[in-house]
C-alpha cells in the first residue's frame, strides 16, 4: 500500500472544499420522485394490496404442516418399515406410548389393569381382524409382573405378549415393577394427528391414582408437543421483537416518529410474507413447516428495520444539513434505494438456494425464507420514503434537525475524523494489514469448535423440563433405557433365512454386545399366540424370506450419541452378517434413529451444495454491483467466517450446557441466512465507499463513508440480533440455538467485520480492489 497523507482528510489538500455529489441514474431520481411526491397514492396502493393478501390469501398457519408430514414416504427409513408391516402383517415400531411409573413400584392392581386395557384392544387382531388405527397395545414391564391375575400371567395367550415376546433380559430386571410402558401399535400409513389421538384416548382410560400415568411420549407427541410450544411463544416473540425494534430505532435516532415508521413497515412485512407463505404452499401442494414463523418474525422486523434505518438515516442527515422535508426524502431514496433494492435481492436469492437441497426439509424452508425478505423488501420500499415524506421534518421529533452550518452544508458529509480507527489505518504504515490480521485471527478461533460439531434430529430433552412429553420420556428411561420409546428395526431378508435359527442367535448376541446398544429384542424372544392367524409374525416372517430385529438404544432415539450409534452399526453390519454366518443377506432400517440418521446425513451431502450455491449467487451479485473481481472475494470469505464462527461458538456453548449436538438444520438455516446477511451488510457498507469513491480518493471515501455507513449498520444490526435473539423465547433447543448462533453472528457481523475488519481489508488491498475497474482512485494525492 502506498503512503497515505497525514492530513485531517486523507487523499484531501488543506483548505479543498468537499466535492459535489455525484448525479443518480435516472430510474433511481424517478423512482425517488414517484414515491415522494406521490406519496399519498403509493400508500393507498400500498395499502390495498396489503388488504387484498390479508383478505383473500391463506395464512401459514393453515397452510402449514409439521415437520413430519415434510418428510416423503421415499425416505428410506420409512419404505423399510412399510415394507416390513407387508411381510410380518403386524407392526414392531411404534411412535406413541402410554407411560406409566412409581419409582416405589406398581401396585399389582395397577399392573393387572394394564395387562387387562391391553387385552380388550389384542383380541380382535388375536382373531385376525384388528381394527385400524389402532392395531395392538403392547404392555412391557420394566421387573418381573406380580399378583396378575390367572390368564393374564407371562405366558399365557394374553399375556405372552407383554413378556415372553417383547422383553428382553437387558432391559428388565428380577425386582419390583416400576414402569409399565405400553406400546400402541397403529397403522404406519396413518395420520400423525389420528395416532396421536388415539394414544391420547388410550391414556384417558388411565384415571386410577394408583396407576401412576406419567403421560404420552414417543416421537408424535415429541413432534405435537414442540408445534404447541412454537404456537403458545409466538406472540410472545412477535411483542418482544416489536418493542426491541422500538427502543433501537427510538434511541438511535432520538426520534418518536422513527420508530412508528419503522414498526408499520415491519409489522406490514411480517403479515404480507406470512400470507404469501400460505398461499404458495396451497397452490403448489407442499407443507411449509410451522415451526418455521418465529424465523419468520425474527426476519422479517430484523431485514425491514435494516433498510428503514438506511431511508431515515439518509433523512435525517439531510434534514440536519437544512433541507425541507420533502427534499430531504426524496435525497434520501436516491442515496439508498439501489443499495436497499441490491440488498435485499442479495438476501433473497442467497436464502432461495437452500432449495436446491435434496433434503425436503430445507426444500421447505428455502421458498419461506426467500418470500420473507422480498416481502420486507417491496413493503420497506414502498411504505417507507412515503411515510417520510409525509411526516416531514417531524420525522425527528422530539428534536429539532439543525440549520445549514457552512457553504458547503448541502453536502450532507459527516466529518472525517470521527472514526478514529479510519485515521489510524490510513495513517499509519502497516496498521491496516494488522487490523486484518487480527480481526481474521479472532474469527478462526471463535470457528475452531466448529471441527468437532455433532448433529442432533429432535431430542426429547430438548423439550422444557417438566415438559409432560418429556416427563414420559424420562420415567421410561428410568425404568428401561432413553432409547426405549423409539426402538430400531432392522429387517433382514433372504432365501430361507428363518431356517437359519443359530446364525439368527448369534448375530442377536452381537447386536447385544454393541456399545451404545441397551437391549435387543429378536427371534429368541417369544412367540405370538397359537390363536393368531399364521400371516401374522413378530420376528421371523411367515414366507421364511425375512427375519427383524428390535434395538433400543442407551441414548435419547433422536440425539447425536443414537445416531453416531446407528451410523456406526450400519458401517460393520457387514462383518457382523459375516461371523454370524448370514451372507448374501439384504438389511434395512426402520425406526426414529434410522429416519433421522437419513436427515443428518442428507444434510451433510447437501452442506457442499448448498454452500456452493449460496457462495456462488452472493458472488455474482457482488461483482455486478462493485463492478470488481477482487472486492468480492474478501468480502464473501468474510461472511463465511462469520458463519463458521457463528456455529463454532453456538456449538461450543450448548456443548457446555449438556446438548450432545446442535440441532441438524441449525447449521444450514444459520450459513444460509447469515452469508446473505453478510452480503446484505456488504452491499450497505461497502456499496457506501464505492460511491463515495465515485468523486474522491480511496482515503476520504473511507473516511467519509464508513462512519456514516457503520451507524446506520450498528443500528441495524443491534435490531435485527435483537430481533433473532428474541426468537430463544420458544423454549426448544432448535430456536434457541438459532437464536444464539444469529445473535451473535450479527453481532460479529456487524462491530467487527463491518467496522473494522473490511474497511482494513479495503485499505490494505487498495485500487487493486475495485479491479478490474478503475472506480478507486489512489489513496492519496501525495501517493
Amino acid at each position: 500500500m502506498g503512503a497515505a497523507s497525514d492530513t485531517a482528510t486523507p487523499g484531501m489538500p488543506d483548505g479543498a472544499a468537499p466535492p459535489k455529489p455525484p448525479q443518480r441514474a435516472l430510474p433511481v431520481r424517478a423512482a425517488a420522485a414517484l414515491l415522494t411526491r406521490a406519496w399519498w397514492a403509493v400508500l393507498i396502493v400500498a395499502g390495498i394490496g396489503v388488504w387484498a393478501a390479508m383478505t383473500l390469501l391463506p395464512p401459514l398457519a393453515t397452510a402449514g404442516g409439521g415437520l413430519s408430514e415434510i418428510l416423503g414416504e421415499d425416505t428410506p427409513a420409512v419404505q423399510a418399515q412399510v415394507r416390513a408391516f407387508e411381510i410380518f402383517g403386524l407392526p414392531l415400531l411404534t411412535r406413541t406410548a402410554v407411560v406409566q411409573h412409581d419409582p416405589r413400584g406398581l401396585d399389582p392392581y395397577a399392573q393387572a389393569r394394564a395387562t387387562l386395557r391391553a387385552a380388550e384392544v389384542d383380541e380382535a387382531a388375536y382373531r385376525g381382524r384388528p381394527t385400524p388405527p389402532l392395531l395392538l397395545a403392547v404392555p412391557v414391564f420394566d421387573g418381573v409382573p406380580r399378583g396378575l391375575p390367572e390368564g393374564l400371567a407371562p405366558g399365557s395367550a394374553t399375556g405372552a405378549l407383554t413378556r415372553d415376546a417383547l422383553t428382553s433380559d437387558a432391559l428388565t430386571s428380577a425386582g419390583p415393577t416400576t414402569t409399565i410402558v405400553t406400546y400402541l401399535f397403529t397403522d404406519p400409513r396413518a395420520p400423525t394427528w389420528l395416532q396421536e389421538r388415539v394414544a391420547d384416548d388410550y391414556a384417558s382410560r388411565i384415571d386410577r391414582p394408583g396407576d401412576h400415568l406419567a403421560g404420552v411420549g414417543g416421537t408424535i407427541p415429541l413432534q405435537a408437543e414442540q408445534g404447541r410450544l412454537v404456537a403458545e411463544h409466538l406472540t410472545a416473540v412477535e411483542v418482544s421483537s416489536v418493542i426491541a425494534v422500538a427502543l433501537v430505532v427510538a434511541l438511535a435516532f432520538r426520534s418518536a416518529l422513527a420508530p412508528v415508521i419503522t414498526l408499520i413497515a415491519a409489522g406490514t412485512s411480517y403479515l404480507v410474507a406470512d400470507r404469501l407463505i400460505g398461499a404458495v404452499a396451497e397452490i403448489a401442494g407442499i407443507s411449509a413447516p410451522g415451526q418455521l414463523e418465529p424465523v419468520l418474525v425474527a426476519l422479517a422486523l430484523g431485514l425491514s428495520t435494516d433498510y428503514a434505518v438506511l431511508f431515515l438515516s439518509g433523512m435525517a442527515r439531510r434534514l440536519r444539513a437544512g433541507q425541507d422535508g420533502r427534499a430531504a426524502a426524496r435525497g434520501a431514496v436516491e442515496d439508498y434505494l439501489t443499495i436497499v433494492v441490491v440488498a435485499g435481492l442479495t438476501v433473497a436469492a442467497g436464502v432461495a438456494a437452500l432449495s436446491v437441497a435434496r433434503t425436503e426439509l430445507f426444500q421447505a424452508f428455502g421458498p419461506g425464507l426467500a418470500l420473507t425478505v422480498l416481502a420486507s423488501l417491496v413493503v420497506s420500499v414502498l411504505v417507507v420514503p412515503p411515510l417520510m415524506t409525509m411526516c416531514g421534518r417531524a420525522v425527528l421529533w422530539p428534536r429539532r434537525p439543525g440549520l445549514p452550518a457552512g457553504e458547503h452544508a448541502e453536502q450532507f458529509e459527516p466529518d472525517p475524523g470521527r472514526s478514529r480507527f479510519i485515521r489510524l489505518i490510513t495513517t499509519r504504515k502497516g496498521a491496516a494489514p494488522a487490523a486484518a490480521v487480527v480481526g481474521l485471527a479472532v474469527l478462526a478461533v471463535c470457528a475452531l469448535p466448529l471441527a468437532s460439531m455433532r448433529e442432533s434430529v429432535s431430542p426429547t430433552d430438548s423439550l422444557p423440563a417438566g415438559n409432560p412429553v418429556r416427563v414420559a420420556w424420562e420415567s421410561a428411561a428410568t425404568g428401561f433405557a432413553p432409547g426405549v420409546l423409539s426402538p430400531t428395526e432392522i429387517l433382514l431378508t433372504g432365501p430361507g433365512i428363518t431356517a437359519r435359527r443359530d446364525s439368527l442367535a448369534r448375530l442377536q448376541q452381537e447386536l447385544e454386545d454393541r456399545p451404545g446398544v441397551a437391549g435387543v429384542l429378536g427371534p429368541t424372544q417369544g412367540r405370538l399366540p397359537s390363536s393368531v392367524p399364521d400371516r401374522y409374525a413378530l420376528f421371523l416372517g411367515p414366507e421364511g424370506d425375512a427375519a427383524r430385529f428390535l434395538l433400543v438404544l442407551d441414548a435419547d432415539p433422536l440425539g447425536a450419541r443414537a445416531v453416531e450409534t446407528l451410523r456406526t452399526l450400519q458401517r460393520d453390519i457387514p462383518a457382523l452378517l459375516a461371523v454370524a454366518g448370514l451372507d448374501g443377506v439384504s438389511t434395512a432400517y426402520a425406526g426414529d434413529t434410522a429416519l433421522g440418521l437419513g436427515l443428518v446425513d442428507s444434510a451433510r451431502a447437501d452442506l457442499i451444495r448448498v454452500a456452493v450455491v449460496v457462495a456462488a449467487v452472493e458472488l455474482l451479485l457482488l461483482v455486478l454491483f462493485l463492478r470488481s473481481l477482487v472486492a468480492p472475494l474478501y468480502l464473501l470469505g468474510c461472511s463465511l467466517l462469520v458463519v463458521a464462527s457463528a456455529l463454532g461458538l453456538t456449538s461450543l456453548v450448548f456443548g457446555e450446557l449438556g446438548q450432545e449436538g446442535l440441532i441438524f438444520f441449525v447449521p444450514f438455516a444459520v450459513g444460509a441466512l447469515l452469508a446473505s446477511l453478510g452480503s446484505d451488510y456488504n452491499v450497505f457498507g461497502v456499496g457506501d465507499v464505492w460511491q463515495a469513491a465515485r468523486t474522491r480518493p480511496l482515503g476520504q471515501a473511507l473516511a467519509v463513508a464508513v462512519p456514516r455507513s457503520t451507524r446506520a449498520i450498528g443500528t441495524a444490526g443491534v435490531t435485527l440480533a435483537a430481533s433473532f435473539g428474541l426468537v430463544a423465547l420458544v423454549p426448544l433447543a432448535p430456536f434457541q440455538e438459532l437464536a444464539f448462533a444469529m445473535a451473535v453472528g450479527v453481532l460479529l457481523d456487524t462491530f467487527l467485520v463491518r467496522a473494522f475488519l473490511v474497511p482494513a481489508l479495503i485499505w490494505w488491498v487498495g485500487p487493486a480492489s475495485a479491479w478490474p475497474s478503475q472506480r478507486l482512485r489512489a489513496p492519496s494525492s501525495s501517493t
